[in-house]
């Protein structure tokens, strides 16, 4: 099976939710500008992002909007907002476009990167 675009898959997402599909953007929006060099691709349903290595992902669920980052356990998470407690994945739970600077996103996302590339 060929594995969707990018753009199929917003388009999927604004067919189901106007308001996830504006959180889905702006996060993409600021990862892409955060980051040179830049990447993403779709994997799991959702937008897998790298920058040399890749860090995390942006998610539409029903209810929300879940960015995850890979090696999210490493991160100290000195804010408070990170969810998850397996042994690697972390994320943040985005209700709606506010969260994304309420729960300091633009914060997180370089940290998610150094806890990539740094050796264990």
């Amino acid at each position: 099976m060929p594995t969707k675009s990018v753009q199929t898959l917003l388009e999927d997402i604004r067919l189901v939710s106007e308001e996830r599909y504006a959180v889905v953007e702006a996060v993409r929006a600021l990862v892409k500008k955060t980051f040179k060099p830049f990447a993403e691709e779709v994997k799991y349903g959702g937008v897998l992002f790298a920058s040399e290595v890749q860090f995390c992902g942006v998610f539409a669920y029903k209810g929300h909007v879940s960015v995850e980052f890979s090696q999210g356990a490493r991160i100290d998470d000195v804010y408070g907002h990170l969810e998850g407690s397996g042994k690697g994945r972390r994320h943040l739970k985005l209700v709606s476009i506010e969260d994304i600077t309420s729960k300091k996103l633009v914060l997180y996302l370089p940290l998610a990167l150094k806890a990539c590339q740094d050796p264990h």
